[in-house]
């Protein structure tokens, strides 16, 4: 027997409508330093439109990509319903990844034109001459582009303004009818080991993303609400807040490039936001700067923070201080990425230590996702809190590969293999333990140890080198750097970081470093970190920090 049910399509498109129309009068707002710009969803939705026919008449197609080099603003936003809206793919491009690995991501995607910042030509131009596919850029803002302008002159590319394309429009472009299983965005992992990888979102599974998001056991967003994204729009789509909120009906602000403490603490309190989301390192850099400025954060009701491990003092303090709730979520890029909220349990008494120990955890399995916990022989194990395994899950968000790139070890039996170590509550609370991988999360972004140790053992004077995750206040983890000499040799830690500079990004260097005799091996001959971390744990190693 088949049901009644219409079969009726869940795109962007559907998001969009909904926006537009129900919630046409809510706002976006978005930060530029010393004011705020601001437009109604109305407007916002006028705007995309026109920037949908702009595309089109760049001859951008169904299933072309379309990369987006920008902050968090208006513009960024109407990009998000623009490109899926046409059938083309949205690509948010990750400005923080070093030029190569950009470069990369850009050629793998194919990307037929690129929309950017002109805050952020200095970071594009450069690479122009290698990116093959690009035809059109299109630049927001009136800031030179001479820069980009003379980088495409030996190419077939073309700059555009922004402003000029959508002012050549005229209102009333037809959207096309979409596949809710057609690609809708694409974003690509930090590519810890080996290249980034590509994970491709449809539109079904955005459309169900941003519901999951909009739930009470997610982030419960409401018409009520003002939602200040401060996660960036180009990681893993922002989490999914600005299509929930749009969705919700609930104001979105948007800081722009502004994420140091005082003019972000001036943006909350001049448009008092209810709600927010950042990387545990923003949370805590704004803790600081409160206590020693004065601070209005009493709009802020509640603010997730995920990216990175939350630390149970920095909930407490909010909490504590402010009456801010601090709830911590857990996901990746390859599931949308939202998968758990650490919402405390029904009979948990607000503010009280259970509820912050619930909030500490890495989060309650979302509806809409599956997850198990399998050990090293493919047990599944038990939800009983104790048992430990590598986190599996599987759902309408989770990917099933990668963009042209299978890795079948990534996946078991339908299910993804998240990396992540962790138990499970009966309740369904995830509490991560380690990491399958040695992989170091500062401040919400990857690092690769076996990158750094690869570029450290290519320097003459290296024997042997391993890096590993320390604790860091500000920043979640930082790298510490063990390195062993060769015989002889006589280079310094600010050295070996001065080698480094010319082949990492600058936030990945490590500021600590220690010389030791030998790295330990395990019975296979591979690195044993975890002898190194319990070394650093119990002050055996005698670490340098350096600038």
């Amino acid at each position: 027997m088949q049901s009644t049910m219409q079969d009726f399509p869940l795109t962007v498109g559907m998001i969009f409508r909904h926006g537009r129309t129900v919630h046409r009068d809510s706002e976006v707002v978005t930060f530029e330093g010393h004011k705020s710009r601001r437009a109604t969803f109305a407007e916002v939705a006028d705007r995309a439109q026109l920037l949908a026919a702009a595309l089109r008449r760049l001859k951008v197609d169904v299933g072309d990509r379309v990369g987006t080099l920008a902050w968090n603003h208006q513009e960024h936003l109407e990009a998000y319903f623009a490109i899926p809206g046409i059938g083309a793919v949205l690509h948010t491009l990750n400005l923080r990844l070093f030029p190569d690995q950009l470069r990369y991501i850009i050629n793998h995607a194919e990307d037929k034109a690129i929309i950017v910042d002109d805050s952020l030509i200095p970071l594009l131009a450069p690479m122009v001459a290698k990116l093959s596919t690009v035809e059109h850029y299109v630049v927001i803002g009136d800031g030179d582009i001479s820069e980009l302008t003379n980088a495409v002159a030996d190419t077939s590319a073309t700059v555009h303004r922004y402003g000029e394309l959508l002012a050549a429009e005229s209102p009333g472009y037809q959207w096309p009818e979409i596949d809710e299983y057609a690609a809708a965005a694409m974003c690509y992992t930090s590519g810890t080991t080996g290249n980034p990888k590509g994970v491709v979102y449809s539109h079904r599974s955005t459309v169900l993303h941003s519901m999951g998001v909009g739930l009470p056991a997610g982030t419960g967003f409401t018409d009520a609400d003002r939602v200040l994204t401060i996660v960036p729009m180009f990681h893993a789509n922002a989490w999914g807040f600005p299509y929930a909120a749009w969705f919700s009906g609930s104001d979105l602000l948007f800081p722009g490039p502004f994420l140091q403490c005082e003019p972000l603490a001036r943006f909350i309190e001049d448009e008092r936001p209810t709600r927010s989301a950042a990387v545990p390192t923003i949370w805590n850099d704004l803790l600081h700067h409160a206590e020693s400025h004065h601070v209005d954060l009493s709009s802020l009701v509640q603010v997730t923070s995920g990216g990175a491990a939350t630390p149970r003092s920095l909930i407490e303090a909010y909490q504590r201080k402010f009456g801010i709730k601090v709830v911590q979520g857990w996901g990746m890029t390859e599931i949308s990425p939202l998968a758990a909220m650490s919402w405390a349990p029904k009979g948990t008494e607000p503010a009280s230590d259970d509820d912050l120990d619930w909030r500490a955890s890495s989060g309650r399995v979302l509806p809409g996702v599956e997850l198990r916990i399998v050990d090293d022989d493919g047990t599944v194990m038990p939800w009983d809190g104790e048992s430990v395994g590598e986190i599996q899950v599987r759902g309408p968000w989770v990917t099933g590969s990668y963009y042209r790139d299978p890795s079948p070890e990534k996946f078991s039996d339908g299910w993804l293999r998240t990396g992540d170590i962790a138990s499970v509550t009966p309740n369904g609370f995830v509490r991560i333990s380690d990491r399958a991988k040695d992989v170091i999360k500062s401040g919400g972004e990857w690092i690769s140890s076996v990158e750094l140790e690869g570029h450290l053992m290519a320097h003459d004077d290296v024997a042997e080198a391993a890096v590993i995750a320390v604790p860091d206040v500000r920043w979640s983890e930082r790298p510490l750097a063990c390195v062993v000499l060769k015989a002889d040799a006589t280079t310094s830690a600010p050295e070996l970081r001065d080698f480094l500079r010319d082949r990492v990004p600058a936030w990945q260097l490590p500021e600590r470093w220690t010389f030791i005799e030998a790295v330990p091996k395990t019975s296979v001959g591979k690195f044993d970190k975890k002898v190194l971390r319990a070394q650093h744990a119990d002050e055996l190693l005698i670490v340098e920090e350096i600038e």
